[in-house]
């Protein structure tokens, strides 16, 4: 009965977005009013995920049935959005979109099609893996329309979209998806996995593959670090600072976060703490240059703070795992030419014929043409050697493989930051006295 009466109230109240291009000099302010729910802030940004929106700064307050939420965003150039069409878009999507509507109990981000049969691969992560997998699948007559592949901390995971290359639609004979399955574990398990690898096949559908692919790497438990040789996971990694703190008399915990800024990074965050069934109720978020600052005020959704030092450690290393999985490590990689059955497979063995390794991967195919990312290192881990690129290049041909960026010429990261605590204002004299300071490093 409650939940029927969530929907009523719901279903009373659509959400409410205004689009402003004159409220702010230099963005675009989305503003979104709703009836409060469970992930209703994950449903908003990723809508704005979706149209490559740069979020520059967000404020966002559902302590109560109401939710509001304001977001600065600009596209990939800094400018504003002009585009009708986006702005439609968008306007439709977070005021029909049908998440809106439904349980909290319900999946989220499935949209049933017959397209498509959808694998979802994890497994111990190793140079050439992908291209054995590319291998199997061409070898076993399935074309890949769409994929995507994240590595990190030794895991690998994959969610990858396939059609049978002769109809181009989706495979449903039992038998064959059964190959594929086996075929496909045999390939992820490693002689020696600590843990099992799996290798999953969808009903026809459709998902959003970057929140799939984080459920997958968090069942996978990826965040627990490793240690080789005496060197930790986290000493290698770029400059991140992540803290969970008390804020005792107004009874939440405080989630800060600083890193340096890339595309969905906001996304990453909010899917991982909504996954991990906590609530957002006050947050900000402010990007200065290239530094990213997110400070979030939650409760569990039974409506408890983080009592505990083991579930504080728990959130802070789920945390770091959400930030690095999509971080763009090594060189990236452009490849734009006419598909073709196969094509996957040719190009990953030629990479793992010169020792590229990949460490994340986006696969997509539109009106016959194929535009992959690749980011890639040596097998060791390390920067490219750019004559190995120049030699892959003129073998696959210069038009077809670009370099689109290289991470190891960038500018470093700040170390430090003139960003400070952004709601501390709200809470001064009331919650910041008692900070209990869990861990902080970059």
């Amino acid at each position: 009965m409650d939940d029927e009466y969530a929907k009523l109230i719901r279903r009373m109240n659509p959400p409410r977005v205004v689009i402003d291009n004159n409220a702010c000099e230099n963005a675009t302010v989305i503003k979104v009013d709703s009836v409060n729910k469970h992930g209703i802030l994950l449903d908003v940004v990723q809508v704005i995920s979706d149209t490559n929106l740069v979020i520059k700064k967000a404020y966002i307050s559902s302590d109560g049935v109401w939710f509001m939420d304001v977001f600065n965003v600009t596209d990939r150039n800094g400018s504003k959005i002009k585009d009708k069409e986006v702005i439609d878009y968008i306007q439709r999507r977070l005021e029909k979109n049908p998440s809106f509507a439904t349980s909290m109990r319900e999946s989220v981000g499935v949209v049933p099609t017959e397209e498509h049969t959808v694998i979802e691969l994890t497994g111990t992560d190793r140079p050439g893996l992908l291209s054995e997998i590319c291998a199997v699948l061409a070898d076993l007559r399935c074309n890949v329309v769409t994929a995507e592949i994240w590595t990190h901390n030794t895991r690998a995971a994959a969610v990858v979209h396939v059609t049978d290359d002769s109809s181009g639609c989706a495979i449903e004979d039992p038998s064959r998806l059964s190959i594929i399955k086996d075929l496909l574990c045999n390939v992820l398990r490693g002689s020696d996995d600590p843990k099992t690898a799996r290798t999953a096949l969808s009903h026809p559908g459709v998902m959003y593959r970057d929140r799939r692919l984080h459920q997958i790497m968090f069942a996978d438990r990826d965040y627990e670090r490793v240690e080789k040789a005496g060197i930790r996971e986290r000493d290698k990694r770029p400059f991140l600072h992540v803290t969970v703190s008390d804020c005792i008399e107004r009874d939440y915990t405080v989630v800060i976060m600083r890193a340096k800024d890339r595309p969905k990074l906001l996304f990453d965050i909010v899917c991982t703490l909504t996954d991990m069934q906590y609530v957002v109720f006050h947050g900000v978020v402010q990007t200065e240059r290239t530094e990213a600052y997110q400070e979030f005020y939650i409760r569990h959704v039974d409506g408890f703070p983080i009592s505990s030092e083991a579930e504080r450690e728990r959130l802070i290393q789920c945390l770091e795992a959400a930030i690095e999985r999509r971080a763009s490590e090594g060189m990236e990689l452009e490849l734009c030419t006419e598909d073709r059955v196969g094509l996957l497979s040719d190009i990953t063995r030629i990479f793992r014929e010169n020792s590229l390794c990949i460490k994340r991967a986006e696969i997509s195919t539109e009106n016959g043409k194929a535009k992959d990312t690749f980011y890639v290192t040596d097998v060791t881990g390390n920067p490219v050697d750019l004559k190995i690129i120049d030699s892959i290049r003129r073998q696959i041909g210069d038009t077809v493989l670009q370099v689109k960026h290289n991470s190891n010429l960038s500018p470093k990261p700040p170390q430090g930051t003139t960003i400070g605590f952004l709601l501390g204002s709200f809470f001064k004299n009331r919650s910041f006295q008692n900070f209990k300071l869990i861990r902080s490093y970059s």
